[in-house]
């Protein structure tokens, strides 16, 4: 059954699923829609055009929906889209869209956002992935399935994440990471693939062999970019892990490519 705290806000128009649990305290906007066994604990706050998935659960202090840190944002109606199964910590803070941006923010299933974790206007969050501590994504960044994301790392906005990447904690993204990669450091370097992440995401042998000797190529000394692109669909153009790397290098960006740091310091 539904449970309401005394204390809490529930304004006109809310929706409410079925056994969602709103602690005490917590504020419930007019424009919000919960789904089905959510729990909000006290003092939460969900405002603006938010949906939020069955069985997410929300943690104290939190502040989902509210207006975007965006000084261009002018009260367009836009918004954000948690889905299901998400847990989100104390004094994490998602924002919804802007109208540079689609008008929305989405997160997908099965997300961990830890404690002091944001998400930015018009990002899109995909499936399990993970925000450690105090984790930040800027506006307009994407971030595919399975990444991880370091405690106190921050992403620059228009920066795209790869499924299965992993940053490390205290890493500044200034450049799109390449799906299975691994980046770290103040101004992030790619510092190889997440082996680590694919052998628990039980990868075949074959496919991390291939992906490795991908990886060499694409960011080995010789050639353009766009040779060593070339050479790597010629060679693995049936691998659906390479083709997802090399899909993502090809694709439209406004950010580059992050690279591994050269011999030269480079």
């Amino acid at each position: 059954m539904t449970s309401i705290h005394p204390t809490a806000v529930i304004e006109d128009g809310a929706e409410l699923g079925a056994d969602v649990e709103i602690g005490p305290y917590s504020v419930v906007g007019p424009e919000v829609r919960i789904g089905d066994g959510v729990r909000l604990h006290s003092h939460v706050v969900v405002g603006g055009r938010t949906t939020i998935g069955p069985q997410t659960e929300i943690f104290p202090f939190a502040s989902i929906g509210l207006a975007p840190q965006d000084l261009k944002f002018s009260g367009e109606e836009s918004e954000l889209i948690i889905g299901a199964r998400n847990q989100i910590r104390e004094h994490v803070t998602m924002n919804p869209g802007t109208s540079g941006g689609g008008l929305q923010t989405r997160v997908g299933d099965d997300c961990l956002f830890m404690v002091g974790a944001h998400v930015a206007h018009d990002c899109i969050v995909g499936n399990h992935v993970i925000l450690a501590n105090n984790a930040t994504i800027a506006g307009h960044v994407t971030v595919g399935d399975f990444a991880i994301i370091g405690g106190l790392s921050a992403v620059h906005q228009f920066v795209r994440i790869g499924a299965h990447a992993m940053i490390g904690g205290m890493s500044g993204i200034e450049q799109d990471l390449i799906p299975y990669g691994q980046a770290q450091g103040d101004r992030a370097r790619l510092r190889g693939l997440n082996l680590v992440g694919l052998q628990r995401r039980d990868f075949s042998r074959d496919g991390i062999s291939n992906l490795r000797t991908a990886y060499r190529l694409l960011f080995g000394p010789e050639g353009t970019m766009q040779e060593r692109v070339d050479t790597v669909v010629e060679l693995y153009a049936d691998d659906e892990g390479v083709m997802e790397v090399v899909n993502f290098v090809r694709a439209d960006s406004s950010r580059a490519i992050l690279q591994p740091k050269t011999s030269n310091g480079g």
